[in-house]
């Protein structure tokens, strides 16, 4: 049998390969990497490809809130020698029927002594009401697994064998892997202490390792501490003043606090940032992060926002951000630009609202005066991040052009807050002077008796769009404050001294 061992090798390659090919994404669904997803985009349908420790059945679905209830589910395994794969939905008892309509199509099913895969393809919009489409926004992916197939007699319970993770189907993150010859640097905070409080926002200078010439960074990782996964609610990182020396990197401190040190001040612009549950992000081609010239980054501010709600003592944080840079430069540089709601009291949604809707303008004034001056042929879009917190439904970046509403830039109906990343853009959209842009958010607070206030907490709320651009102009923030009228007026003030209405552009 030796001879034919290449030929086995061979063949396990070419199979991979293909794999590759049809299923270029990957995610692991589970702690023990028993289970794996992989999946493609084939014209209007989608192909999975299920990979699990198990020669029993194995299950999988898509869900609105995470959870059994109201899930549209497909299981199937081996059995006997034959496979078998069945559609079924949840009702909101969770109790699972078959769907009278089979929508998820085998393609193939295998078993060995430790595996079943299974393989098969479902078009993104089936028409089915028992069936879930799938878009670009968040989806809750279920998944569950048994070491005894389905059988006649029907389910059999999974017990601890399940789970949900959140993805973005079709607009995950790219996974490219980054050359082993590849240069980097952390920004990397040393023994932070984490207070005993709900939230702290911690800020610590880092100096940018010397270049004698210009680079770009072209990838960019989160380095979160085993553990504190759920600790580390996000990662912001400003470029400060150049004019700083190295006696501001001896101490960090807590932001937005009377003490802060002075040079924290300078740290106004945002080069990149990070959300909980987001995974590294890689740049396009033909786009960089500058680093290395007078007018790049020399000292950085990162802000670390620790989420602490059961007051745990003695946390202590090494948490941050590893960036990937290269000599070989790119055509264009990358900016970043902060929309929506400015980070304030007077934001505040009601309690017991099933929906409330704001808006955060980033308004044709504010784009006129940036763009027209620096770049009157606009600026191209190519990655948004989409932030808000615990009251967060959805969220939609509205783009109008000439007073004409354009396709939306980004959305999100299917908002996780423990799921925040930025969403490539299918097609790059330009920004053009006198365009505005609307960062529209939804929320929920059926489960509050008091008002919710916009605020830095996680039990605060925000409504806010990154967009990363090209190519880099002078526009840091491009955010509204709303009309402090309407809102007294909703709760029953019949007048006031000054409404105050306010564009922030910087």
């Amino acid at each position: 049998m030796r001879p034919l061992r290449p030929w086995a090798l061979l063949l396990g390659a070419l199979l991979g390969a293909a794999a590759a090919r049809s299923y270029p994404h990957v995610a692991v669904l589970d702690g023990a990497a028993a289970y794996r997803l992989l999946w493609g985009r084939r014209g209007s349908a989608l192909a999975f490809r299920l990979e699990v420790r198990t020669r029993g059945y194995v299950g999988f679905g898509l869900s609105a809130g995470g959870g059994m209830a109201s899930a549209d589910i497909v299981v199937g395994g081996v059995e006997g020698g034959q496979p078998y794969l069945q559609d079924y939905h949840t009702d909101e008892n969770r109790a699972l029927k078959k769907d009278p309509q089979q929508d998820y199509h085998l393609e193939y099913a295998m078993e060995n002594s430790t595996h079943t895969i299974l393989a098969f393809s479902r078009e993104l919009h089936t028409c089915d009401p028992n069936d879930k489409s799938i878009t670009e926004s968040t989806v809750r992916v279920i998944w569950a697994y048994h070491h005894k197939d389905l059988g006649e007699a029907g389910q059999n319970y999974h017990g601890s064998t399940r789970g949900t993770k959140s993805l973005r189907l079709l607009n995950p993150e790219k996974a490219e892997v980054s050359p082993a010859s590849l240069s980097y640097f952390d920004l990397i905070n040393k023994d932070v202490p984490v207070p005993d409080k709900d939230t702290t926002y911690w800020c610590q200078m880092f100096k940018i390792p010397v270049q004698h010439e210009k680079h770009h960074v072209i990838k960019v990782e989160p380095l979160i501490q085993k553990g504190h996964e759920n600790l580390v609610h996000h990662i912001l990182l400003y470029q400060c003043s150049s004019n700083l020396n190295d006696s501001v990197l001896d101490y960090g401190h807590e932001c937005y606090h009377p003490n802060m040190p002075d040079s924290f001040f300078t740290c106004e612009t945002v080069i990149f940032a990070w959300a909980i549950g987001g995974e590294g992000f890689t740049y396009p081609p033909h786009v960089g992060l500058s680093i290395g010239t007078a007018a790049d980054p020399q000292f950085v501010l990162m802000e670390v926002h620790y989420d602490n709600p059961t007051y745990t003592e003695g946390l202590i944080d090494n948490s941050g951000l590893r960036l990937f840079y290269t000599p070989v430069l790119r055509k264009y540089d990358a900016g970043v630009i902060e929309a929506g709601l400015w980070v304030s009291l007077f934001h505040n949604i009601p309690p017991g609202m099933p929906e409330f809707v704001s808006e955060g303008h980033c308004t044709l004034e504010c784009l006129e005066e940036a763009l027209g001056a620096e770049r009157p042929s606009g600026i191209h879009v190519f990655a948004v991040l989409l932030h808000a917190h615990l009251a967060g439904r959805a969220i939609r970046m509205r783009h109008f052009h000439n007073g004409e509403e354009q396709k939306l830039l980004a959305y999100d109906d299917e908002f996780d807050f423990n799921f925040q990343e930025f969403q490539y853009l299918e097609e790059e959209r330009t920004i053009m002077p006198g365009d505005n842009l609307v960062t529209e958010c939804h929320y929920s607070t059926m489960d509050r008796i008091r008002m919710t206030w916009g605020g830095l907490s996680t039990r605060n709320e925000m409504c806010l769009s990154y967009l990363l651009y090209y190519p880099r102009i002078n526009l840091t923030r491009c955010a509204s404050i709303p009309d402090i009228m309407e809102q007294l007026q909703f709760i029953g003030v019949k007048e006031i001294y000054r409404p105050v209405r306010q564009v922030k552009c910087l």
